[in-house]
């Protein structure tokens, strides 16, 4: 396909709608690939509202397509602009395609959305898959529960770009902690595209400048965190009046509310955080990694991001999962809890908070996460490294590709 060029080039398609999850790990991987391949260019493609709020190494790039939000109904909308949802999705569809043509990618990894938001990425995968590029679909380690997953799917018409467009299927976790297809049906060749590459290490960006960090991030303090935030009041109202029930807690706290809370309940935070002398609150931070790893502990929602990053900075975490509007973070996280990774408060509807402090008077004395053995736990990068090298031009192919686990 590239055969005049001494470059190897990777389009990452994210559909981003609200959150910060996909686009946190696919910068994670861009920036894996740039550093382990000298003459590789990323390019990502995001509908992220705040993409530009975050630096990115030198090339990785982004394009932005039209912003959507899902609505409570579950029906999609434009975000800004002032266009109905299917001329939108037709502007990002073509966007997205004509990106991939002029870009001519060596390979094109998908995150989560097989067909993309309502089938967006089909075009592209039909338009690249007889030019040589290598398709590749990339898995969090759980979509949703299978009794869900699986007619969502069935509506999507999801099988025939599994089964004759996608060469690979790469989830980043591992078997013996989540198979996101637990009880799908699906082909045997379908199942046979499945390479598990465990957890995605993380670590503290050590490119460009230092970042600003809160005066709290001076002295051991609980970072509180709710990800993108739109769905992280429960947490922080929670926390916040075991704070105001119990002031010698052993940790100040630091709270990110995130930049898609409500603001007037950012606001209310922000005052009812202000009150206390031992709480800080901020609504966003562009090097969260930086304020995790100087945590003495964690308090958080169970995202995939957050656990990696969890797991990859070795914190004692206090993780409190959503389960609406999917149960993706309760199976995660109930099953690390299983494990000895992290502890778990479930979500109880009533947030006691006697039941707060005292989980979080707990979290000095449970098991970082490097005292548990799970093989190949965070080997997740280097494996997509490995994963990656066939197919970019062998001048930048840092090693042959290694075994790695298969699905049965």
């Amino acid at each position: 396909m590239n055969g005049k060029r001494n470059d190897g080039r990777i389009l990452i398609y994210s559909h981003d709608t609200m959150g910060l999850g996909h686009l946190r790990r696919c910068r994670a991987i861009a920036h894996w690939l740039v550093e382990r391949f000298k003459h590789v260019s990323v390019l990502i493609l995001s509908g992220s509202p705040i993409i530009g709020s975050f630096d990115f190494r030198a090339r990785v790039d982004f394009v932005r397509i039209p912003g959507v939000i899902k609505l409570r109904s579950g029906e999609y909308t434009s975000l800004n602009l002032h266009l109905d949802i299917e001329q939108t999705l037709r502007m990002r569809g073509s966007i997205i395609r004509h990106t991939a043509e002029m870009f001519e990618p060596d390979l094109f990894i998908v995150d989560k959305e097989p067909m993309g938001l309502r089938g967006e990425v089909l075009e592209t995968l039909e338009f690249l898959k007889p030019r040589g590029t290598r398709l590749v679909l990339g898995l969090r380690d759980v979509l949703d529960e299978p009794r869900l997953l699986e007619p969502e799917w069935q509506r999507k018409n999801v099988l025939p770009a599994l089964r004759d467009l996608y060469d690979e299927i790469w989830v980043y976790g591992l078997p013996q902690i989540c198979d996101p297809l637990e009880g799908v049906s699906l082909p045997i060749r379908v199942r046979q595209k499945m390479v598990y590459t465990g957890y995605l290490h993380r670590e503290v960006p050590t490119h460009g400048a230092p970042p600003r960090l809160p005066e709290i991030a001076n002295r051991p303090y609980l970072l509180v965190t709710t990800g993108g935030g739109g769905d992280g009041e429960a947490l922080i109202e929670w926390v916040l009046r075991a704070y105001e029930h119990d002031p010698l807690l052993p940790y100040p706290a630091l709270l990110v509310l995130g930049p898609f809370m409500q603001p007037e309940r950012q606001a209310e935070f922000m005052d009812r955080a202000a009150r206390l002398k031992r709480v800080d609150a901020i609504t966003f931070h562009n090097h969260l990694e930086s304020l995790v790893a100087r945590a003495a502990g964690v308090v958080a929602m169970g995202g995939y991001n957050t656990f990696c990053e969890v797991l990859s900075l070795d914190k004692r975490a206090l993780i409190v999962p959503r389960t609406e509007p999917r149960l993706e973070q309760y199976i995660r996280i109930s099953r690390a809890a299983k494990l000895g990774l992290v502890s778990m408060l479930a979500d109880d509807g009533r947030y006691d908070p006697a039941v707060m402090a005292s989980a979080l008077r707990l979290l000095p004395r449970q098991n970082r996460p490097s005292e548990i053995v799970v093989p190949g736990l965070l080997e997740g990068l280097d494996n997509v490294g490995r994963l990656v090298a066939p197919w970019i031009e062998q001048s930048v192919a840092a090693e042959q590709p290694h075994s790695l686990p298969r699905s049965a």
